[in-house]
């Protein structure tokens, strides 16, 4: 019985410590973008509102984006929806719609199953009427 006993808690032990150790691994998990700002100057409108964001993987397990949402509609963000794999790197597109005049600057929030799990993304600019 005491045999039994101390097989069951040595296993028990053993799986702990794999828990343990997994949790570990995860908590390296971070996702770095190259930059979480772009600045569109003043643009036209009309013109081209799309902008990339790169990021890249620097955990040892595969990074899962599961939600990326815009700040208002006016911004639509697309995003990888498969895992990114450790030391890959991944885009975030956004499209601002250019067809509104004036100043604007609006945020995009990217959650993830990383150690930092919201990042704050930027977008701003103006857009001016198309020169005649």
């Amino acid at each position: 019985m005491k045999t039994l006993f101390s097989v069951l808690f040595l296993a028990f032990a053993f799986v702990l410590q794999l828990q343990v150790n997994a949790q570990s691994a995860d908590s390296t998990l971070i996702i770095k973008f190259a930059s979480t700002v772009h600045d569109y100057g003043t643009i036209e409108k009309g013109s081209d509102g799309s902008c990339n964001f790169v990021f890249t993987n620097t955990g040892q397990t595969p990074l899962v984006l599961s939600n990326v949402r815009a700040s208002c509609g006016c911004t639509v963000p697309t995003w990888p929806r498969e895992p990114v794999l450790p030391g890959k790197d991944g885009t975030i597109k956004v499209v601002y719609n250019t067809n509104l005049i004036g100043s604007f600057n609006k945020s995009i929030s990217v959650n993830s199953n990383a150690k930092n799990k919201e990042v704050i993304l930027n977008i701003k600019g103006s857009v001016i009427q198309k020169k005649q």
